[in-house]
């Protein structure tokens, strides 16, 4: 096999518009058949994006022999249901985050993965194959910034529309489940290890009931990060990371623009620098990495348990604000 032949399940925007063209772009990528519950609709983005099989629903895509992989990036409380019946199918699962509804649901796609050692299921945190992030996390290695001391994090857009998935919270919507994922995992990235602590404040929209606004503290000992969250405020973003020598700014941390390079400021010895980093696809990055683990079956770059870890931080967040005070992931 010199190619991995996906399927995917549903016509959501971030896979039609990001992740789907990004495969394409990629050589060891070939997006074979695209499922939905409205042929019709898998149809016409087949149609849009040259893609050669569709089916009506997911099942069906799962019984084909010529898909070899699932990207899955139905709506967070559909997450664990279609990532099991893909690896119970025998194809590897590209999950999108949040990895699902809780640590519960998390744990139990890692007990059926590890039913099928064969294949390679992964949380797709995109934004650490860009390298923007594979530069900062090298450079905080190196003592760049001397002793990591904290990470901030702001991370916002908006967005208060009830119909949008992004705010049902049944569906699993809220700040913390959609961007606070982020700040939680470019904290434990660039640590490298997990917070013994954590503490967290919620706010909920009276109506929707989902948070749209969330702050938090994570203590991981040797440092901190702290991260502001929400889907209700003028839309920004921003990661700063401090030591005790020096610091980095990364100008766009997550949505990173594929048509121009991204920056990152360098402050070490009074001088600041701007680093200007190559232009880049971090969803054609991600492909390649995670196809590259299948084909030559090596291990994925971001293990399941490190999305487990992952939940368990972003459980942690409601849990303190429920209870008024620092709790343990």
């Amino acid at each position: 096999m010199d190619k991995v032949r996906w399927g995917i399940i549903s016509t959501a925007r971030i896979g039609v518009d990001l992740v789907i063209p990004a495969m394409q772009g990629q050589a060891f990528c070939d997006v074979t058949a695209i499922a939905s519950r409205d042929l019709h609709k898998a149809q016409a983005i087949a149609r849009e994006l040259g893609i050669p099989k569709t089916y009506g629903s997911y099942e069906e895509l799962f019984a084909d022999p010529e898909i070899d992989a699932v990207y899955n990036p139905l709506p967070n409380h559909m997450h664990l249901e279609w990532t099991v019946k893909a690896l119970e199918a025998g194809k590897h699962v590209l999950s999108e985050k949040p990895s699902g509804l809780n640590t519960a649901e998390t744990e139990e796609m890692g007990a059926v993965a590890s039913r099928y050692p064969d294949l390679k299921l992964m949380e797709a945190f995109m934004y650490r194959f860009h390298p923007q992030w594979q530069l900062a996390r090298q450079m905080v290695l190196d003592g760049e910034v001397g002793e990591l001391r904290t990470i901030q994090t702001f991370f916002s857009f908006y967005n208060d529309d009830p119909t949008n998935i992004r705010n049902i919270k049944a569906y699993g919507g809220g700040a913390i489940m959609d961007i606070g994922c982020y700040a939680i995992s470019t904290a434990r990235f660039i640590f490298g290890e997990e917070p013994k602590q954590l503490v967290g404040i919620v706010e909920y929209d009276p109506n929707m009931e989902i948070d749209r606004m969330a702050s938090a503290i994570l203590d991981f000992g040797r440092g901190t990060a702290e991260f502001t969250v929400s889907t209700q405020v003028e839309p920004y973003q921003r990661v700063h990371i401090v030591g005790s020598r020096g610091w980095l700014q990364i100008e766009i941390p997550f949505n990173a623009p594929t048509d121009r390079p991204c920056k990152l400021w360098h402050q070490k010895g009074g001088d600041v620098k701007e680093i200007i980093l190559e232009t880049a696809n971090q969803y054609t990055r991600q492909a390649e990495v995670y196809c590259n683990a299948i084909l030559e079956d090596t291990e994925v770059p971001t293990p399941w348990t490190d999305a487990i870890a992952n939940m368990k931080a972003i459980d942690a967040v409601f849990e303190s604000d429920r209870v008024g005070g620092w709790v343990t992931p």
